[in-house]
């Protein structure tokens, strides 16, 4: 059985979609631009799992439906023309799968210039593309599609005796695109910040509901149910809920294990909302308490965290907030005697990585892992208002020979989501807590 989101793009106005489209056109210049949505995924026999649209598909359209293309065909003279394909009105596929918009009512509903069914597709776009200085379209990203288009262009190279020509450039439309969907919009970042608040009030359920004694799959369930219960339609991926040594396991995944009392717990647990995903990370001790030895590390991240924040502003490298996580805890792990040496040296061979060997951060929007390259020319990119991203420095203290037994198995990651401005940054998932004192307020409460 199919499953679609009905309720994706409804907060942002069709016109906000149109100006996207438009501006893609100017990007591009004359040709034509061809972005299908994702395809539906089998679970197992006449199973699918629920259904996501593709992130560029929906940036231009707001189109939540299976089986949809979107075309942009844009003239000499700059003027442009968008067509939706998508699936036709079936009185007994809605009955069993639900409602679909269908040709008749898209151009009115998605704002677009007309619409097609997607059974037309193979036999418009060979006449679309004839004579067109170029295609864009995402290459090498389903082996299917690549097919599919090369076999429109060597339908439009078989018309040459009769004087057409095919596209002699294809580029890749999602390097257009990527640059676009870096700077969030206010639409984009009204989605972002009810997000994170969403995950932000989940996080607070969980150390509300945790016990020594307890599972991780409890957690677990507790993030879930408060995500959907205010609407999200999705975990923006599964939760990490990692106790004790689980949480030295970075993309730990089982949620199985047993949460005894002087374990911490770490929670890495975000939701999609409308296509917007927040990625938030807090860890806090099970039975309520830091130990000492818990309670320095975790500072020690907190103060790494503080010093990446600060570091987040207009104009700096994206390298920037991850340097400056980095030189907090370097020095951090040689006053605890995890590391040995001056601080340029443990930053310079590397042995910090032995305890923190991931990146400060990422982009995030549509995508966890948002679209947009780090590196321009060489060099890391220069951060700019509405830029979004994640910073989320941590510490995993396996058990060796020359480390401190009191740190052994101690995991602990503190990722929040931030939005560069004009002056800074903001924090959008502050309602999270992350302070010692607020954290141990709250743990075991109950909800």
């Amino acid at each position: 059985m199919t499953q679609t989101t009905s309720t994706a793009g409804a907060t942002i106005h069709p016109a906000e979609f149109a100006q996207r489209r438009q501006r893609l056109a100017q990007h591009m210049g004359p040709g034509v631009a061809v972005i299908p949505t994702a395809p539906e995924r089998m679970r197992n026999r006449d199973s699918d799992y629920l259904y996501r649209f593709d992130s560029y598909f929906w940036y231009l359209t707001g189109f939540a439906e299976p089986q949809a293309v979107l075309v942009l065909i844009v003239a000499e003279d700059g003027s442009n023309r968008c067509i939706l394909f998508c699936r036709e009105r079936n009185a007994e596929r809605e009955l069993w799968d639900g409602y679909r918009c269908g040709p008749e009512a898209a151009p009115a509903r998605y704002g677009v210039d007309e619409a097609q069914p997607i059974e037309a597709l193979d036999s418009l776009l060979p006449q679309w593309l004839a004579n067109q200085p170029a295609l864009h379209y995402p290459t090498g990203a389903d082996a299917q599609w690549d097919a599919r288009v090369m076999g429109w262009l060597n339908t439009v190279r078989g018309m040459s005796r009769n004087g057409v020509t095919a596209p002699t450039r294809l580029q890749d439309v999602r390097n257009l695109l990527d640059e676009m969907r870096l700077i969030k919009d206010n639409h984009e970042l009204a989605l972002m910040r009810r997000s994170c608040s969403i995950a932000s009030a989940a996080h607070v359920r969980a150390m509300r509901a945790c016990k020594s004694g307890g599972r991780e799959y409890e957690i677990e369930a507790e993030l879930l149910y408060e995500f959907r219960r205010q609407g999200a339609q999705f975990p923006s991926y599964w939760p990490i809920v990692a106790a004790g040594a689980n949480a030295c396991v970075l993309h730990y995944r089982d949620n199985a294990g047993p949460m005894h009392d002087g374990d911490l717990l770490l929670i890495d647990a975000g939701c999609e909302l409308d296509g917007y995903a927040s990625d938030i990370t807090r860890t806090f001790p099970v039975n309520g308490r830091f130990s000492k030895p818990q309670r320095a590390l975790y500072e020690l991240v907190l103060a790494a965290q503080a010093a990446a924040i600060s570091a987040t502003r207009p104009g700096v490298a994206w390298e920037a907030p991850h340097d400056a996580a980095v030189r907090v805890l370097a020095a951090g792990f040689i006053d605890l005697g995890l590391c040995r040496g001056s601080l340029d040296e443990v930053i310079q061979t590397g042995d910090y990585k032995r305890f923190y060997m991931h990146r400060t951060g990422h982009w995030l929007g549509l995508d966890v892992h948002d679209a947009g390259e780090y590196r321009q020319h060489g060099a890391w990119r220069a951060l700019q208002p509405g830029m979004t991203l994640t910073v989320e420095p941590g510490c995993y203290i396996r058990p060796a020979p020359e480390v401190p037994e009191a740190y052994w198995n101690i995991g602990i990651r503190i990722e929040d989501d931030v939005l560069v401005t004009a002056q800074g940054c903001e924090v959008l998932s502050a309602e999270a807590p992350k302070q010692i004192d607020a954290i141990e307020a709250l743990v075991g409460r109950g909800n």
